[in-house]
C-alpha cells in the first residue's frame, strides 16, 4: 500500500507561518495556511491509488476532530526537530512507499503525488524541490530506507535539499517539478499574482 502524509501544524493564529506572519499579518497567514491545508486534503485524499494521512503536531491536537478533517487519518509527528519527525513518519510505513508532502504549498496536486509513486517504482527516493533550496515532498520507495536521510540538514535554509541529498549518497534519486514554498511575503506576492 502507498501512503502519502502531509505534514500539518495544528492550525493556529500566531503558531503557523511566521515568517510569512511578519510580512503580511498573523490572521492573513493563517487564512492562507487554512485555505492551503484544506485545498490539499481534498486533492489527495480525492481518489488516488494511495492512503493519505495527516501527520501532525503538537502531538495533543492529534484528537481535536474540530480542525482537522474528519475523512483523513492522523499520525502524530513526535518530538525532535523537523528531521527526526520526518524519520519516524517514513520509517513507521516499513516496506511500502510513502511522501511526506508540505502543507504550504498551493500548487500541489494529485498529479503531482502520482507521478511521486511512479517515480518510487525506478528509485529509492523522490524529492519535489522549491525555489528557495529546500523542497516540498519527500519520499521513499521503502520507509525503512530513510534512516539518516535528515541528519544534520539545516533547516529553513537555501542548503535544505543539497544537506538532505548529500545523506543520500548510494541511493537513487529523482526530483519532480520544483514548486513555490510559500514562506514569506516576497514569495506569498509572487505566487498571489499568479492566481
Amino acid at each position: 500500500m502507498k501512503h502519502a502524509v502531509i505534514f500539518a501544524r495544528r492550525p493556529q493564529l500566531g503558531r503557523v507561518k511566521s515568517r510569512l506572519a511578519a510580512d503580511i499579518g498573523s490572521v492573513n497567514a493563517l487564512r492562507f495556511y487554512r485555505s492551503t491545508l484544506s485545498a490539499l486534503c481534498r486533492r489527495l485524499s480525492a481518489g488516488g491509488s494511495w492512503q493519505t494521512w495527516l501527520g501532525v503536531t503538537p502531538d495533543a491536537s492529534l484528537l481535536d476532530a474540530r480542525i482537522w478533517p474528519a475523512t483523513i487519518p492522523r499520525l502524530p509527528q513526535g518530538y525532535g526537530d523537523l528531521g527526526d519527525r520526518m524519520e519516524r513518519i517514513l520509517v513507521v510505513f516499513g516496506q511500502n512507499p510513502v511522501l511526506i508532502v508540505g502543507s504550504d504549498i498551493p500548487d500541489v496536486s494529485a498529479r503531482h503525488i502520482a507521478a511521486a509513486f511512479e517515480a518510487l517504482h525506478r528509485r529509492d527516493l523522490v524529492f519535489g524541490p522549491s525555489a528557495d533550496g529546500g523542497y516540498w515532498l519527500v519520499g521513499a520507495r521503502r520507509g525503512c530506507d530513510a534512516a539518516g536521510l535528515f541528519e544534520g540538514v539545516r533547516w529553513s535554509g537555501p542548503e535544505v535539499l543539497s544537506d538532505t541529498m548529500k545523506n543520500a549518497q548510494g541511493k537513487r534519486i529523482e526530483l519532480l517539478d520544483e514548486l513555490d514554498d510559500i514562506d514569506d511575503g516576497s514569495s506569498y506576492q509572487l505566487w498571489s499574482s499568479r492566481r
